[in-house]
């Protein structure tokens, strides 16, 4: 009960500022602009300023083997998704695409880093480094493939220059380096890190503010699909790591990044290459409503495995 107490009220944290941003949306204070400058600011500053500071330790070879073993964890997570998402959508039509991206592609950024900081500190967000550089890896390449029904050609420059990727190789670079950063170059990158929870939150809220709920929440097989990313997977995939000897702070991590919501590009995947643009939002709204009950079960439950 303590763990779910505790993953619980670091939750409904966020969901208030994600309610602050609701209202904001709703009383026309953020718009179309500001919501797109805060998805920038979170995704190109704030982000990788949490990946950065994660780095920030002694380098040891036991470093290096950790986030290695965390990639393969997270990959195995990862292949899992698209095991059920390719058994249970096989048509080929625009929905299924759309269903089949949303079962595999969490919100493991802007949901995931923010809770492994809140409870697991750095080391769970060293964890969450490496299952978001697996993530942007599958966004580009399985993500792509799903989405652009016209072109399948993957692009090593969205594969390796993107935010997460460039934040990963500065992230190794402090840790390498023979000494601590200065307070001059550290407190911006601190401070900058610091809005990775508020920011990302206000813009979930202002998207969910642009959603019919009262539509969305009508329709049955929404539900179904919401059941897939928040449960099905997370479970099924934990419970394979699990039974291959991942415990603790690292298995904690995996369940945190891989219960997230769906992941926002599955939104602008559809809108971009012109598939059900409407099953994609409402899923996106609808899952990071549903998230607030399904993680903090989630994560409570891991925490509490011998």
């Amino acid at each position: 009960m303590q763990n779910f107490l505790t993953v619980g009220q670091q939750v409904l944290i966020l969901f208030i500022l994600i309610l602050a941003g609701y209202v904001l949306g709703k009383k026309k204070i953020i718009g179309d602009e500001a919501g797109k400058a805060l998805s920038n600011i979170a995704l190109l500053l704030s982000t990788p300023c949490v990946i950065i500071l994660s780095f920030e330790r002694e380098f040891t070879p036991d470093v290096f083997r950790d986030f290695g073993i965390a990639m393969v964890a997270a990959l195995g997570v990862h292949v899992i998704a698209i095991g059920i998402a390719q058994l249970l959508y096989r048509k080929g039509g625009s929905r299924e695409r759309v269903l089949r991206a949303a079962a595999v592609l969490s919100n493991a950024g802007f949901m995931g880093l923010p809770l492994q900081q809140a409870v697991l500190g750095d080391q769970g967000v060293f964890y969450g480094a490496a299952y978001v550089t697996v993530f942007t890896l599958t966004l580009w390449s399985y993500g792509l493939a799903t989405m652009d029904t016209e072109s399948r050609r993957l692009s090593a420059k969205k594969l390796l220059v993107n935010p997460g990727m460039i934040g990963l190789a500065l992230g190794i670079v402090v840790l390498l380096l023979p000494f601590d950063l200065p307070e001059l170059i550290r407190a911006p990158i601190s401070h900058l890190a610091a809005l990775n929870t508020p920011v990302p939150m206000l813009f979930i809220g202002y998207s969910l503010s642009k959603v019919p709920l009262g539509k969305a929440l009508r329709n049955g097989s929404y539900y179904a699909a919401c059941a897939v990313r928040l449960l099905l997977v997370p479970v099924v995939a934990i419970g394979v790591l699990y039974a291959c000897g991942v415990r603790g702070t690292l298995l904690c991590s995996m369940m945190i990044a891989g219960s997230a919501p769906i992941a926002a590009a599955v939104s602008m995947f559809a809108e971009k290459f012109n598939q059900d643009t409407e099953t994609s939002v409402n899923l996106v709204a609808l899952s990071t409503v549903f998230s607030v009950i399904t993680m903090p079960v989630l994560v409570a439950l891991v925490q509490a495995l011998p």
